[in-house]
Parts: C-alpha cells; structure tokens; sequence
C-alpha cells in the first residue's frame, strides 16, 4: 500500500510539472500571438512612413528641378528678346537710311549732292546695324537640364526588407562574475558590417535554467554597446542568479535575441534581526542608529499599564539604568544592558562570505564581528569567548582594538569610514579590511565549532551594512599570500 502510494506521488507530481510546462507554453504562445500582431504592424507603419518620406524627397527634388529649369528658361528668354529689340531697331534705322540713299542716288539735282552723299556716309558709319552682334546671346538647347533615371529605377526595383541581424550567441565559459561585476561576451556565426549595435538584457532570478514566463524581477535593458562584450559594475547580488540575453541591430531592424543564459551570482545576503536588538537601537532595513530614550519609553509605557508600589512607577524606571531592565521577548531574548547589539538573521556555516558596514566615525563606541548562536543577552562583543570583532572607542580617547574573550590589541592603522569583513569559516579565518583600500586591518585565526552570525554593536552614534557582496578579489589574493604566514593576533583565539 506504502509503495503504491509513493508512486502514484511520483505520477501525481510528474503530471503537475507537465501541466505547468504546458501552462507556460500557452503563456509563451498567446504571448507571441499579441507580440506577433503588435510587430506586423509597426513594421507596417514603419515601411509605410519609409514610403511617404521617399516620395517626399522626389516631390522635393522635382520642384527644385522645375524651379532651375524655370528660372533658366527666364534668363534665356530675356537675353534674347533685348537682343531681338535691339536688333529690330539697327534694321528699322538701317532701313531709313538705305531708302535715304536711294532716293539721293535718283535726284537730279546736282546742287547740294556732295553734302548730300557725305552725311549719308557719316550717317552708315555711325549705324547701330554696324556695332551689333550677329550671334545669339542665349542657346536655345536645354538638353543640360534633362535627367536620366535608369539606375534610380534600377535600385528603386531592386528595393527589399533588410536583412535581419543574426542572431549573438553568448559563450558562457568567457563570461565573468566577480568584484560584484558581471562581463558577458558573445559572438556572431559572421560577420555582419552592417550591424550598428547590440541590446543587453538582464534580470535577477532564483532558479537556473531558462526564464518562465512568470517572473518576479523584470528584464533590465541595455542599449547602444558597441562592442561584443559588456561589463555591469556596482551590482549587489541579493539572488542566486542572473539571466542574460542579447539581440543585434542594424540603422533599421534587431534580430533576434540569443538563447538566454543564467550564472551564478553567489554572495553573503542578510538582514538585520530587528528582534534581537537592544532596545536603544532603532533598526530599520540595514541601517540602525542610537536612540537614547527607546527603551524608556517603552519602559513608561509598560508600567501605565501596572498596579505596583512606588519602587515601580514610571517616574523611576525611566531613571533606571538599561542594564538593570532586561526585556524579555518570545524565541529570543533581546540584548540588554550595555550590551547595545543587534545580530544578522543569517547564520555562517560553511564557506566564505564578505559584507560591509559604514559607520558613524563620530559614535561614542562602535563593533562589528561575529559571535556565537550562545552569545549572552548581557554579552558586550569581544568580552566573551562567543564573539570576535574590531572595536572603535571615542569615549575620553579614540582608540581601534581587535578583541576576542575579554582580550583586546590595539590596531595601528587609520580608522576607516567602511569596514570590510571576511569569514572564511572552513578554515577558522576572520579579517578585517579598510573597505575602500582592502588594506588588511587584522586577523583572528581559530576553529569555529558551531555556526556563527555577524554581529554589530553601537553606542551613541550609527551604521549602516551593504550586503549582497562577493568576496572581493583582493581579499582573495591577500589571504592566500597570507595562509603561510603565522597569525597577527595569537593572543587573542
């Protein structure tokens, strides 16, 4: 009965993921259907407007021709009729004159006939039929103006859609995820010198393998790379993975984009455990500043709710020190007292982890480490044997100590605005480094025997913690140059 009832699990659950796929290929099908009805037409538009815009550029061309031809035409036109009219005019005048001549020649008259003949003569010298030109001004011939359109027509048929781009391929074993950067690279199976550039596409997922229709962050868009490769900087990786995809464009069309392709983004991802801060600490998201009077507020507004003798009215527990009113609270007891901490929500186990915490330079006290799950509720961090950390005081002096068990060295270096931690908890290692340089502050060496959980502490003052961090490749190389080389801190595991 137990094995029969196993199997029809393993059909019950084989039939539920088959629905699923298949759910999401319906998804993926009415998807395209509204994409392929959108595309049609904007192509559509698109060629349409491409159309009216060459007819446009003809209807320009034509009117700027006719104008030349026109204004041609006129300037022709008038240089030969002014030729025309002075031309009509020497012939009226040599006319005048020639008839003049002849009638001279037919007098009988011999009396006055010299002067006659020589004004005659002075007369024909001086005609304008004499000082003109006889060729024309202006040719007739327009064939300079004529157009030939035969290799206009030729390309104008020889008109057809762009060539699609080809599709990129994105070659994982080049791609690179460190220093919180990802650079992706990808080919084309030819070149194509047509193509002006490329689309990147990225979203953050919690699963390997390809994108579901459903997702819960949305695709990130990159346009107008040059190149065949891309390199994302500033990233804070709070999933497990990343998906990629990319398309080609050329001036008018994208191709298609290429398979997407999911790495890995592994880093340390944390919360801060709001419940198990001291209640002078006020913790919102990853940031947590001081707040003298939290807890005697919440003291006074407790004891309004009592009936007690005058040892616990309000007016003296808001007098009382923090250490002496502990706070309890369900599954966990807060910290109280001096001990003004607050612990991540997510334990270290296993592996190596980085994070960062920038601080309030001017706070009385400020820590940051790691302790144990057994970390006392009255515990300052350092005082025990449950907790590791750096410690800065500005109360009366400024001082930057490591401190483990109630033990405590004096750092010589600058005190930085951000401290990067480094847990590598395979091999007992916790360092600390300026976080801007990742010079190397200090180094605790020991043997964890039981999960440990970053820790911070602050007294008057604030910080804020930056997670989703890889360890940086500086931090790597440093530690293994240091693996040979013999603890800075002895005294203290």
């Amino acid at each position: 009965m137990g094995d029969q009832k196993e199997s029809l699990r393993k059909i019950t659950h084989t039939l539920a993921t088959k629905n699923e796929e298949i759910s999401n290929f319906i998804c993926s099908l009415k998807q395209s259907l509204d994409n392929l009805e959108a595309n049609s037409t904007r192509v559509q538009e698109d060629l349409e407007s491409e159309f009216n815009t060459l007819h446009s550029v003809l209807d320009g061309m034509k009117e700027n021709m006719l104008t030349r031809i026109k204004q041609e035409r006129a300037s022709r036109t008038y240089e030969l009729q002014s030729q025309l009219s002075a031309c009509s005019k020497a012939l009226e005048s040599s006319e005048e004159l020639l008839e003049l001549a002849n009638q001279t020649l037919c007098s009988s008259q011999t009396d006055g006939f010299t002067q006659a003949a020589k004004d005659i003569k002075d007369s024909v010298t001086m005609a304008p039929a004499f000082r003109l030109s006889l060729k024309a001004k202006a040719s007739d011939n327009m064939s300079h103006l004529m157009v030939d359109f035969s290799q206009e027509k030729d390309l104008l048929q020889g008109l057809k859609f762009l060539p699609v781009p080809a599709t990129p391929e994105i070659h994982v074993s080049e791609c690179q995820v460190c220093d919180n950067t990802v650079t992706v690279v990808w080919t084309l199976a030819e070149p194509d010198s047509k193509i002006d550039h490329y689309i990147l596409e990225h979203r953050r997922t919690n699963h390997e393998g390809p994108p579901r229709i459903r997702e819960d962050y949305p695709w990130m868009v990159l346009e107008g790379i040059k190149e065949m490769e891309h390199t994302l900087t500033g990233l804070r990786f709070d999933t497990r993975f990343m998906t990629f995809r990319v398309k080609a464009c050329n001036k008018a069309v994208a191709g298609d984009f290429s398979e997407p392709v999911t790495l890995e983004t592994h880093a340390f991802t944390f919360k801060l455990d709001s419940s198990s801060a001291h209640q002078n600490l006020k913790v919102e998201d990853l940031s947590v500043e001081w707040d003298g009077s939290g807890g005697k507020v919440q003291d006074i507004r407790k004891e309004k709710a009592r009936t007690g003798s005058p040892m616990q009215s309000p007016a003296r527990s808001a007098l009382m020190s923090p250490k002496r009113v502990p706070t309890a609270r369900p599954s966990r007891d807060r910290f109280t007292a001096e001990s003004y901490t607050v612990l991540a929500d997510t334990a270290i186990d296993a592996g190596q982890q980085y994070w960062e915490v920038r601080f309030d330079k001017e706070s009385k006290a400020f820590a940051v480490g790691i302790a144990l799950r057994s970390l006392g509720r009255f515990d300052q961090l350092g005082k025990s044997a449950a907790s590791w950390c750096i410690h800065l005081n500005n109360w009366l002096q400024q001082s930057l100590t490591a401190k483990h068990n109630n033990k405590a060295r004096t750092l010589d270096c600058a005190i930085p605005s951000s401290i990067g931690v480094f847990c590598n908890y395979d091999e007992g290692v916790l360092s600390f480094f300026n976080a801007k340089t990742k010079q190397l502050m200090h180094t605790f060496r020991t043997k964890f025997q039981h999960p440990v959980i970053p820790a911070f502490m602050v007294w008057n003052g604030s910080f804020s913690v930056v997670t989703g961090l890889q360890v940086p490749s500086m931090v790597q190389s440093g530690q293994r140059r240091n693996s040979g080389t013999s603890s800075s801190n002895a005294s203290l595991t």
